[in-house]
């Protein structure tokens, strides 16, 4: 089973949704979810914020923050997923920015990417997790091992978020 199954079966089996942010990716990451039957029960959209004026405009990622230190950063990818998450009214919001080439970006060198999931307030997760990656290969793969990663991403928030809740049912332990 592909991650998009693992995280579509995820949200599906506790009635919530994902909507995705992405730049570099430029679609795929929809793209993989959309490509599993049955998507729409937990898939609601995506924006796909290329250009950094969007990222704010669209997502809310803080000017002062892409002024400062450009659309290939920690705190932009974290932000672009809450941004998505609220206007899109998910329950999870995931994204994606980083430089795939064939030129360094914002002063950040090709294969520079990172990677967001934001979840529900007060759940496993809280404000959000991004995951830092230095990918190697061309285009076409640091594209494609970014979807990869923001999907394990979100599986792996989703299976943690689904366990705290079962042990939160059990009484501990």
């Amino acid at each position: 089973m592909t991650a998009a199954a693992r995280a579509l079966a995820l949200l599906a089996e506790s009635d919530q949704t994902v909507a995705v942010a992405e730049s570099l990716t430029g679609g795929l990451v929809a793209a993989e979810l959309t490509s599993v039957p049955g998507a729409s029960r937990a898939f609601r959209g995506s924006v796909t914020a290329y250009a950094t004026a969007l990222k704010r405009d669209l997502l809310g990622v803080d000017a002062a923050l892409l002024e400062r230190r450009g659309a290939v950063d920690p705190d932009v990818a974290l932000q672009m997923a809450a941004g998505v998450r609220e206007r899109l009214a998910a329950g999870w919001g995931i994204a994606t920015t980083g430089v795939a080439g064939p030129d360094p970006q914002d002063g950040q060198p090709v294969g520079t990417v990172y990677v967001a999931v934001c979840g529900p307030v007060g759940g496993a997760l809280g404000a959000g997790k991004v995951a830092a990656l230095r990918l190697n290969g061309d285009r076409a793969e640091i594209r494609r091992e970014s979807v990869r990663s923001v999907l394990e991403l979100l599986v792996g928030e989703l299976s943690g978020n689904a366990r705290a809740q079962d042990t939160e049912q059990n009484g501990g332990n």
